[in-house]
This record gives structure tokens, C-alpha cells and sequence, in this order.
């Protein structure tokens, strides 16, 4: 993906009301058919969804990302699902109790393992 399809990405994304392409040019500082080609990609690749949007009578487009659904792998460290996913508390990644004794717990097991 080139630099300005990411770019383009996180402004729409930075957007949950969504962008007008009538504006998402203007914002870009390109012109609207480089905008036009920019926005295909994002449709053809499945990024985002555009519906049809009239603004003072004139047919415009309003752009939205898809949410980006997460790998399940990512959650998971052998059988076991990371604490985190219903947590409810405040905290860091950097000192939560839960998931400091998840990641012992997991090396503890792989080390009897061996």
C-alpha cells in the first residue's frame, strides 16, 4: 500500500462520521482525480465503504473505513485467551497484575515443558 492510501486511510478512519470526497481532496491537498484513483484502490482493497451523500444538491460520496477485524492469533498464547479481553479495569499494558501473571503462567508451562 503506498504512503498516500495510508494517509488517506487514517483520515477517514480519524472520521467514524465519515468524509465527503467532495472534501477529502481539499483536506489531502491533491486533486480530485488522484483522490478519485486513491479512493478505487481503498474500494477495490475493501478498506472502506462509500455511499451515495447529495450536499446542497450536488452528488457527492461519503467515505467511512471498515473496522479492521483482529487476528484471533493474537489473542491467544497457547490454549489459553489473553486476560484482557473482558477486563474492565483502568490500567496499563505495562503493570496489570492479570496479565503479568497470564505471561508468567505461560512461561511457567512452557518451561515444565521442556
Amino acid at each position: 500500500m503506498s504512503d498516500i492510501e495510508d494517509v488517506t486511510f487514517k483520515l477517514i478512519h480519524s472520521h467514524p462520521e465519515g468524509v465527503l470526497q467532495s472534501e477529502l481532496w481539499k483536506l489531502l491537498k491533491i486533486d480530485s482525480r488522484k483522490c478519485s484513483r486513491v479512493v478505487k484502490k481503498m474500494l477495490d482493497a475493501d478498506r472502506i465503504n462509500r455511499v451515495e451523500y447529495k450536499k446542497n444538491g450536488v452528488k457527492t460520496f461519503l467515505l467511512k473505513a471498515k473496522k479492521i477485524a483482529v487476528d484471533p492469533n493474537l489473542l491467544i498464547a497457547g490454549d489459553e485467551l489473553i486476560p484482557c479481553i473482558n477486563c474492565e479495569e483502568e490500567c496499563s499494558v505495562e503493570d496489570c497484575p492479570h496479565l503479568m501473571d497470564w505471561m508468567y503462567q505461560l512461561a511457567i508451562e512452557e518451561f515444565e515443558k521442556e
